[in-house]
């Protein structure tokens, strides 16, 4: 990494305030030549930090030998923690919709909008996860804490299935009862009980979601010369083991709850839960943490009222000094280096105009440093980017809870080996093993001759790459349902929704399961590395939580989607059925998947859009080229 000392006023022939004269148009575009360094600032975000990124232990002290802490030994030690968690929480996605329909008797379509609230409040609300790590606990602190609560979460569900109390009365409570909504429904109080200690194990992952991935990313040495090496093989380990533990959840999970009940299933979870706690605390001696950096929040809301307190200043005015900045090496920021002043969103610049009526000892909610207007302009442009992947995550969150409707009408016998419904979303997990597997050893070779990129391709690129084979899965998808529903017609299977049609393979799935898991691969890895390398250093995590909070806007989304067509579509009076009836072979399935194909194209087109107009970190090269920017 260079760094380049700031050229202070001094430096320059002149400064603003002796070219009154010169037109608004000139300072505009010279506007970051002109700064003014100055030890007067107040430090109340952390005083000067020197090497803004640098290490330190638990106790917040520089680490003197980094050859005995972090590396990848530290980083399999937070894989193990993620792997359980994402086991945990792809157990309960596949397995709750089932539970809530089998044993608390709620019907599907309820059932899976609950399910998709608990996987939307668990991302969603991980931009809070995020701003505790960033301002205030750490990454590792924020990740203990609330990798407990998910525990707790989780001990809460695993009673709710072991003991009766908690549950309705299963007596005489068939298939045929279920198909007609005979059976005793939960009390609301039961179902209070699961629901709240469901969006409790939610709210624990939405802790862990967004510093997990930074926090192992934190163990590698950003001076290293193959740092963004290493950097893109953690992350492509790093969802390995998201697939590693969604494979186990949908495969040995669904096992345990098919021989020893719901009990056994999500006590499982509890336990695997317990066991990957201890050994991330195991694992702290080694661990590399970085210095938060006070509450981003604030940072935020002091540019932007900065900037509105200084509207109507003039870039050309007599009374501007220069745009402000701390000297020498130093960040007012704990955790993060110096930034280069960029022309992007120039109305926020207003915010780092020191004026002569700003005095020595300036207000930090009237005057920011270069560094903070640029972490907020960084924050805005990186906005685009995960908000284009909403539309993949409604598609995962539909395929989730729709799909398993979908198996329940088809024949899944492998040979003599009959796979349970709940176990069909394990060939996604089983297509990503298999391509992060080949990645290095096929995809990287290949592009690497097309594009000339080192890695293969961009990080955007590859989101690109993602979503367009999100949509050849989606369209595939309303393809076969279309097929399915004529064919379970035809054969007078119209009113047997849960009886498997025993000459339709279920395996037909696999093609938009498989499609849909390559998608992941692309879009969401490169997603995860973009925004750890492209946030501000102190604002990682926050910049983590963007890809977690689009995955919740995706499962709100979805949610939302669902509702408008079952109360647009349907008709109980006229009979007719919305195209999201409980009877999936009287809805219409195939009509969602192509509405998704084509909310999916034009994200698409908006995606090539954003991707186009961004600029990488290290391509946002100043005018002057004088600046202390950590190149990322």
């Amino acid at each position: 990494m260079e760094s380049m000392e700031i050229k202070s006023p001094g430096d320059f022939p002149e400064t603003p305030a002796r070219l009154g004269g010169i037109s608004d148009s000139f300072h505009r575009k010279k506007l970051g030549m002109y700064f003014i360094e100055s030890d007067d600032r107040r430090t109340a975000m952390g005083g000067g930090y020197v090497g803004g990124t640098t290490p330190v232990n638990i106790r917040g002290k520089p680490i003197t030998d980094l050859s005995k802490t972090g590396g990848w030994i530290a980083a399999f030690f937070i894989f193990g923690n993620e792997m359980a968690e994402r086991m945990a929480y792809f157990g309960l996605s596949v397995n709750m919709v089932a539970f809530m329909f089998y044993v608390m008797h709620r019907p599907f379509s309820s059932s899976a909008n609950a399910v998709n609230n608990f996987l939307g409040i668990s991302q969603a609300s991980s931009v809070l996860g995020g701003f505790l790590a960033d301002a205030y606990l750490g990454r590792y602190w924020t990740i203990a804490i609330f990798t407990t609560i998910y525990l707790a979460g989780l001990t809460g569900i695993t009673l709710c299935a072991t003991m009766s109390t908690f549950v309705p009365n299963q007596d005489q409570c068939g298939q045929l009862s279920l198909l007609l909504g005979n059976c005793e429904p939960a009390k609301p109080w039961q179902m209070m009980y699961l629901y709240g200690f469901l969006y409790l194990t939610g709210f624990g992952a939405a802790g862990i979601r967004p510093c997990v991935s930074s926090f192992g990313a934190d163990q590698f040495d950003e001076r290293s010369r193959d740092y963004k090496s290493h950097l893109d093989r953690y992350f492509n380990l790093f969802y390995l083991s998201v697939t590693i533990g969604a494979i186990v959840a949908f495969t040995m999970v669904v096992y345990i709850q098919m021989k020893h009940g719901w009990g056994s299933a999500f006590g499982s979870l509890a336990i695997a839960m317990g066991i990957s706690n201890m050994l991330f605390f195991v694992g702290t001696p080694l661990y590399r943490h970085r210095l938060p950096g006070g509450s981003p929040l604030t940072r935020v809301a002091q540019v932007l009222v900065a900037a509105f307190r200084k509207r109507n200043a003039s870039f050309s005015s007599s009374e501007l000094v220069g745009l402000y900045e701390v000297p020498g090496k130093r960040s007012v920021i704990k955790g993060s280096g110096k930034i280069a002043h960029t022309d992007d969103f120039r109305c926020l610049d207003k915010a780092a105009l020191q004026l002569k009526e700003d005095g020595a000892d300036p207000n930090p909610w009237r005057l920011c440093t270069v560094t903070q207007v640029e972490e907020v302009k960084i924050l805005l442009k990186l906005l685009p980017i995960p908000a284009c992947t909403i539309m993949l995550n409604v598609i995962l969150t539909e395929f989730l809870t729709l799909s398993v409707q979908q198996a329940y009408t088809l024949n899944t016998h492998m040979g003599r080996l009959k796979l349970p419904v709940t176990c069909m979303p394990v060939f996604p997990g089983l297509s990503i093993f298999l391509i992060l597997s080949l990645y290095y050893s096929i995809f990287v070779p290949l592009s690497r001759r097309i594009t000339g990129h080192p890695h293969g391709a961009s990080q955007l690129q590859r989101v690109g790459i993602g979503l367009a084979v999100s949509i050849l899965s989606v369209a595939w998808a309303g393809v076969f349902e279309r097929y399915r529903r004529n064919y379970a017609i035809k054969h007078g299977y119209e009113a047997s929704f849960l009886s498997p049609m025993p000459d339709l393979s279920a395996y037909w799935l696999l093609i938009q399961y498989c499609l849909i898991g390559i998608a992941e691969v692309f879009c969401i890895v490169g997603l995860l590395e973009f925004l750890y390398q492209e946030a501000p250093d102190a604002m990682r995590s926050i910049g983590s939580a963007y890809a977690a909070v689009a995955g919740g806007f995706g499962c709100f989304a979805a949610s939302i989607l669902n509702s408008i067509i079952k109360s647009v579509t349907g008709d109980t009076k006229a009979g007719r059925s919305s195209w999201l009836s409980q009877n999936i072979n009287t809805g219409r399935f195939d009509y969602l998947y192509w509405l998704l194909t084509v909310l999916s194209v034009i994200n698409f087109c908006a995606f090539l859009y954003s991707a186009q107009k961004y600029k990488y970190g290290e391509e946002r090269d100043p005018e002057n080229g004088e600046q202390n920017v950590t190149m990322r």
